[in-house]
């Protein structure tokens, strides 16, 4: 049966074209050589500083390294500027590793001015201003609350905590200063002292005050 097909072959390649089979296969062979050379002039060579990039991306990462408690400032320099040290990123106070998603926190992605930072406040109002980069979460509404909530669980599922931001107490040396003599109200000499008026029940149950 092969062989059949072979004599048919032959005979069509010989109707149909005028060559002998060694010939047409010949000529087939050397038409798809040229096709590959020439072909090969027209691929973009990659760019060695591509290259290198890929290569980086391939490189398995290393594991997160759990830092503890670290200022804001010791944040900052995790913020992709040093290859050399993991890309970190906070919300609510707490730090993820996020060297995983360079390409969208590190230098040049789309959220790579939320890296080294607590980006809570631009999180939840999805701002890219300056002044929004920060974890101060006072005057948000429920809906911006509810998509930083949003962001917290996607960081929680995808990332690795590494740490918290320590909190700096703010000191004042007037809330610390130890009472004297003189600041105590003395009573009056001639009579007990008036109280200050008690607050209206309105005040204090927010609804009518009952007779």
């Amino acid at each position: 049966m092969a062989l059949q097909l072979w004599e048919t072959l032959k005979e069509a390649i010989t109707a149909y074209t005028g060559l002998s089979p060694t010939a047409f296969f010949t000529i087939l062979a050397l038409a798809l050589a040229v096709y590959h050379v020439v072909s090969g002039f027209f691929v973009s060579p990659v760019h060695p500083a591509r290259e290198r990039e890929l290569f980086k991306e391939m490189e398995p990462l290393p594991p997160p390294v759990q830092l503890g408690e670290i200022t804001e400032e010791e944040l900052k320099t995790y913020d992709g500027s040093d290859s050399k040290k993991p890309l970190l990123m906070a919300i609510k106070g707490q730090i993820y590793d996020v060297s995983q998603g360079r390409m969208f926190y590190g230098p040049g992605g789309p959220y790579a001015l939320f890296a080294g930072k607590d980006a809570s406040r631009a999180l939840a109002k999805m701002s890219f201003e300056e002044q929004d980069l920060t974890g101060d979460l006072s005057g948000l509404g429920p809906f911006e609350l509810e998509a930083l909530q949003d962001w917290e669980y996607k960081f929680m599922s995808k990332y690795t905590k590494v740490g918290t931001i320590k909190t700096v107490p703010v000191t004042d040396g007037s809330s610390t200063a130890e009472t004297t003599d003189r600041d105590i109200a003395k009573p009056a000499e001639d009579g007990p002292s008036e109280s200050l008026p008690a607050k209206p029940v309105e005040a204090t149950t927010g609804g009518d005050a009952k007779e």
